[in-house]
């Protein structure tokens, strides 16, 4: 049986530091991907077999001298380990300056809410290299609209008017709290936060919003640096199950600044990573080890007969 149980012990500790190899390569593989949040793995012991229970000590007599006899302590053999959580750490990246236009990094915890237009399907997303379309729409690499306050997708129409009275635009601006503000070759600006919806202002969409979950580990990660809830069952407050999450984006500076022409980076720490590199790797191969040994022992006893 305690060969069987170390044969147990190595293989769950080559499964369980295989998983960690995994998770640490694909910290490292996304060290410059924008917005991208490294993720650690955590580990537990499993079920331990109990060889004997601990008891109680008899008392003795006056003051515990004399005759009682002592408590005995509990025997357990583990069984090996597996892993507890797979967790993304939503620290702060550092800001790298772009001036691009539609590049905004986002200072504080807030994230942008994102749609597919086709599936209307929103997502949430660090990465803020945005890009403008011919007809204005402001939108992720993957074509997903930037949403504003509202929920509604983002527009800064390339021009306003018809014939010899249009005018075009020349350039635009993100305020840290997300107004927009719109320069036309006419010499007049329009701003988002006066939006009417009528032709007097171009721009029909509210402000850049941003959306904040009290555990942002409950959502999940769908590629292109997009996260989503729809996964998840949808509590009370239309977020997902073990989030709090704001019912629309909600633009607030307690969400984070948005700041123009810069991107966040990536938070993932190279030395920490290659750190724990090389320790999930010395452990693999102790538990290879551990199962080479095993197997050694067991050929000796079978060996034993001869």
């Amino acid at each position: 049986m305690a060969l069987l149980n170390s044969f147990n012990s190595g293989i769950s500790a080559v499964k369980t530091f295989s998983k960690s190899l995994e998770v640490i390569g694909d910290n490292i593989a996304n060290v410059n991907s924008t917005g991208f949040k490294e993720s650690r793995v955590t580990n537990q012991d499993n079920f331990s077999e109990t060889l004997k229970y601990s008891s109680a000590g008899t008392g003795g007599g006056a003051g515990g001298a004399g005759g009682g006899a002592s408590g005995t302590n509990a025997m357990q053999v583990g069984s090996g380990t597996s892993v507890a959580s797979i967790s993304q750490q939503f620290t702060q990246g550092a800001l790298t300056t772009t001036g691009g236009p539609a590049d905004l990094g986002i200072s504080g915890k807030g994230f942008f809410k994102v749609q597919n237009s086709v599936t209307s399907e929103f997502f949430y997303t660090r990465a803020g290299d945005f890009r403008l379309d011919d007809t204005g729409n402001l939108l992720t690499n993957q074509g997903f609209n930037v949403s504003d306050v509202n929920g509604k997708a983002i527009k800064i129409p390339p021009s306003q008017g018809t014939g010899t009275a249009k005018t075009n635009l020349q350039s635009f601006q993100i305020s840290k709290d997300g107004t927009i503000s719109a320069y036309y070759s006419d010499g007049k600006i329009f701003k988002s936060s006066d939006a009417t919806g009528t032709n007097l202002n171009p721009l029909t969409s509210a402000s850049i919003g941003l959306t904040t979950f009290a555990n942002p580990n409950a959502l999940m990660r769908t590629g292109d640096n997009l996260l989503s809830n729809g996964a998840l069952t949808t509590g009370a407050d239309g977020g997902p199950a073990g989030a709090t999450a704001a019912t629309t984006p909600i633009q607030n500076s307690t969400y984070g600044d948005m700041i123009q022409g810069t991107l966040e980076l990536s938070n993932v720490d190279l030395t920490q990573q290659f750190s724990d590199l090389i320790v999930a790797q010395r452990a693999f191969q102790a538990g290879s080890r551990v199962i080479t040994v095993s197997d050694s022992v067991m050929e000796e006893i079978v060996n034993l007969k001869r």
